[in-house]
């Protein structure tokens, strides 16, 4: 029941296909052309068409080197990635050098890799670029050449005009930049928690299918052992004089009725009744407060007397380990005891586990169950400095969901102190076969 190490998803390498970053070069090259041939055929405007032209071949040359001599599925290093999004601002920044700095309109593109950045590469990597974008529109206000416009009237922006463009893209840059980032990254979060969410089902279900098996095998292989065992008893009484094969004989009876005993414990240990994967809420609680009772905290069961018959559902390894996961916390936290209460009736089902610990902190009430959401401090902890990283919770909450319950956090009413975990499914869902009700998304 404990949690999937967060560190293997929180901090994923961020990888970006070269194929990727040279598409997004070409069709940049190709929109610098086009900008370059109506600006200078199409509105007739004096522009530097050789040095232009120069920087957007020097530019189509780079990326079809890169397209030959690299295979353009390969995944590149993020630092590799920063490189080819900081040339197109150098790019960027000696175009609009030959067409007027900032008073060219197309000095906002600085936000287009500096974008592209922030949804895919480290934040270092991000700031960095930002900087460099920063740095280029900068050096633009004061150097440039004059924007290609008509001889006869002259286009002159005030200083002002340029402050204000150069301040507007410095906080398109920060802002948007910061946004995409923070929503790719929650998205991020959200997805590497929900592919460990799927690791631990995974795994809870093969080792609810082992011990199916087991059961299944035990089940199978008791009546040929026991037709060993009668035959082997039956052969001892015929061979009596001879007291070498009787003594096999013996041996034979003796391992065939060690198997059976085992056989036998392999069926108590597993799911109670015929089909192997039914079983009632008390045995689904006893089976998961059983591995936590000594710890030094005392766990206290308690099922409420109903009207209606004691609810039986399929043996889901979602529920399993989402009951098991939250009274791992609460025994981690409590200081000296742990209460699991359990009531039914004929149209709901409800477990309620409770803690006398410190309790989950008021702000972290309305987020409880987000992934990579720091727990409430145990009493060790706090004195250790070490908290955890709430994924656990969230696959468990997770899990929960799935099988149709609702789960929800408080605190125990002052002077008690505590956590207080609810899970309440309507009966009908809670009593539905696993494939029916039990893993569906």
């Amino acid at each position: 029941m404990t949690d999937v190490a967060a560190s293997d998803f929180r901090n994923p390498h961020r990888y970006v296909r070269l194929d990727t970053i040279l598409r997004l070069r070409w069709l940049a090259a190709l929109g610098q052309l086009a900008a370059i041939f109506i600006v200078a055929q199409g509105l007739e405007f004096d522009v530097p068409v050789i040095p232009c032209v120069a920087i957007v071949g020097l530019s189509a040359l780079l990326n079809l080197a890169l397209q030959i001599v690299f295979n353009p599925m390969q995944r590149l290093e993020p630092v590799y990635a920063a490189a080819l999004l900081a040339l197109n601002i150098v790019e960027l920044a000696g175009l609009l050098f030959f067409t007027g700095g900032l008073q060219n309109p197309f000095s906002f593109l600085f936000l287009a890799p500096v974008l592209i950045s922030a949804t895919a590469l480290p934040i270092r990597l991000t700031i960095a670029l930002g900087i460099l974008a920063v740095a280029c529109a900068s050096a633009l206000v004061f150097f440039h050449l004059p924007l290609p416009w008509d001889s006869d009237d002259p286009l002159v922006l005030p200083p002002i005009y340029l402050l204000g463009v150069w301040l507007s893209i410095l906080l398109a840059i920060g802002v948007t930049s910061l946004y995409a980032f923070q929503v790719t990254e929650e998205a991020r979060k959200l997805s590497d928690a929900l592919a460990a969410t799927e690791l631990v089902l995974t795994r809870e279900q093969h080792l609810t299918q082992l011990d199916g098996l087991a059961a299944a095998a035990a089940h199978e292989l008791g009546t040929p052992l026991s037709t060993i065992f009668l035959i082997s008893r039956e052969l001892e009484k015929t061979v009596q004089d001879n007291d070498h094969l009787a003594a096999d004989l013996k041996t034979l009876r003796e391992q065939a009725q060690r198997c059976r005993d085992i056989l036998a414990k392999i069926t108590q240990l597993s799911s109670s009744g015929a089909p192997f994967d039914r079983m009632p809420l008390s045995t689904l609680i006893e089976e998961t407060v059983a591995p936590h009772r000594d710890f030094g905290v005392a766990i206290k069961v308690r099922l409420a007397v109903a009207a209606a018959r004691e609810p039986v559902g399929a043996r889901n390894p979602a529920i399993l380990y989402g009951v098991g996961n939250i009274l791992e916390n609460a025994v981690d936290f409590a200081r000296t005891t742990v209460e699991v209460n359990a009531w039914w009736n004929a149209d709901s089902v409800e477990i309620v586990i409770s803690d006398d610990g410190p309790g989950i902190a008021p702000d972290m009430l309305k987020r409880i169950g987000e992934p990579y959401l720091s727990r409430r401090p145990s009493a060790d902890e706090a004195q250790n400095g070490h908290s955890g990283l709430g994924l656990g919770v969230f696959i468990a909450r997770t899990l929960l969901e799935r099988t149709g319950a609702k789960v929800s956090f408080t605190n125990r009413i002052f002077p008690d102190h505590g956590a207080v975990v609810q899970i309440a499914w309507p009966r009908d869902r809670f009593e539905a076969d696993e494939a029916a009700g039990g893993t569906e998304t």
